[in-house]
């Protein structure tokens, strides 16, 4: 049995960072850069010339009319900068930072304190609940650090294991996680409590992961690769006639053009996409993108704490547009929903259990629910479900926190969708 321990480490959980280029790389890069240094850049160049620039620079990811990505060291970019019609800019990079001021560091334990942790009781509804059903038939596709695919509450549930971090840019077989994150994720989403029946449990044991590992094992990740990814799920959700829902327990503050352009991609294929809504607290507009974008659920975390009768927003959690809200429809910068992200039980990525908090883990929560209500209904649309999970969320109303109020509001959106 693995020995109780405690990690040093700051807890894994959503707010990114982002360097954020939108206008392109305006300053030179110095002569006397290092020839080993590289740079993940966006070309972008008429038509006539495109099939020559990615020979020329070993294109990564091609995303049509926006441009293919490449990386280039110092005295490439400083040619590309120099070419006439041809436009450069560096890609997006994200990397994990921690929840501060909110919560205590990470604990790995040997086995969970609860088999259904306190936000699966409460998506279930269900204080005196024991094990969790659902998702039968439904891919959950978990975009993140990676997923330990061979963790007992896990083992059986990987359909697709793939790695879009590599420096070749795309490898099957492999989704190593090697930091916790996205392996935490995917527990909470379909944990089915092991064979040896001691373990967690998630909202949608039944469903089926797709582990796509798109950042690296720092926590951090260029968006190009995350674009891909997104785009790849929509392909195979189309070429398998699979219902899908994509977890994003990522962001930025900053919108991403390849990002967006992905998330409409996938979202038109009928790909349900459901994005954390950010740890950059509870300040008006401080949502992060994807899950600002609307075709993006955002999530909202909630405490376990009770306050004006219902749950709390966490402080911690990112909030919305005060100008949009109150009419039950989603503009972009709105959170669309809420669930348990503070203080969430789950898998480890080595082997054990561990106790963080962030939306990233409230993230996880509606997708599986999304997973378990689509399994139900696998008529439904994603557009349907969609409406579904808003609806559910309107019984539920979240009255706690700072911004939350009667109705649609900044903070925890549309309110909490649960089991029943």
């Amino acid at each position: 049995m693995m020995k109780k321990k405690t990690v040093a480490a700051a807890l894994l959980s959503l707010t990114l960072g982002m360097s954020v280029f939108t206008s392109g790389i305006s300053a030179q890069v110095s002569d006397e850069a290092k020839g080993s240094e590289t740079y993940r850049v966006l070309i972008q160049a008429p038509s006539n010339s495109v099939n020559a620039l990615e020979t020329k620079y070993e294109k990564r990811w091609d995303f049509g009319k926006e441009g293919f990505t490449a990386d280039v060291n110092a005295k490439e970019l400083q040619t590309l900068q120099a070419t006439k019609n041809v436009e450069v800019q560096k890609v997006n990079e994200m990397s994990i930072a921690t929840v501060t001021g909110e919560v205590s560091k990470a604990e790995v334990t040997a086995v969970p304190s609860s088999q259904t942790p306190w936000g699966i009781k409460s998506i279930y509804n269900n204080q005196s609940l024991t094990a969790t059903s659902g998702g039968n038939g439904i891919k959950v596709a978990v975009l993140d650090t990676g997923v330990y695919t061979n963790h007992i509450d896990l083992a059986g549930s990987a359909e697709q294991c793939k790695d879009f971090t590599q420096s070749s840019p795309l490898v099957n077989g492999s989704c190593t996680d090697r930091q916790g994150h996205g392996t935490h994720v995917a527990g909470t989403v379909l944990a089915h409590g092991g064979s040896d029946g001691q373990g967690v449990y998630g909202v949608a044991p039944d469903a089926k992961l797709w582990a796509y590992k798109v950042l690296g094992d720092n926590g951090s990740g260029y968006s190009d690769d995350i674009a891909a990814a997104i785009r790849h799920v929509a392909d195979q959700a189309t070429s398998t006639g699979s219902k899908v829902v994509i977890n994003m327990s990522l962001g930025s503050s900053g919108k991403d053009s390849l990002i967006s352009s992905a998330v409409d991609y996938a979202y038109n294929k009928g790909v349900l996409v459901v994005a954390a809504a950010g740890n950059s607290g509870s300040g008006s507009n401080t949502i992060g993108y994807p899950g600002a974008l609307v075709n993006a659920v955002a999530v909202a975390a909630l405490e376990n704490v009770q306050q004006n009768g219902t749950y709390r927003v966490a402080n911690f959690s990112s909030r919305g547009n005060p100008s949009t809200a109150g009419d039950y429809v989603i503009q972009e910068r709105d959170i669309e929903v809420s669930a348990p992200g503070a203080a969430v039980e789950s898998t480890w990525y080595n082997g054990g259990y561990n106790t963080i908090s962030g939306t990233s883990m409230a993230t996880p929560h509606v997708a599986g629910l999304a997973a378990k209500i689509w399994a139900a209904n696998p008529s439904w649309s994603k557009s349907t479900l969609r409406t579904e999970l808003q609806n559910r969320a309107k019984v539920y109303d979240i009255k706690g926190g700072i911004g939350a109020s009667t109705g649609d509001d900044y903070a925890s959106g549309f309110g909490y969708p649960r089991v029943k």
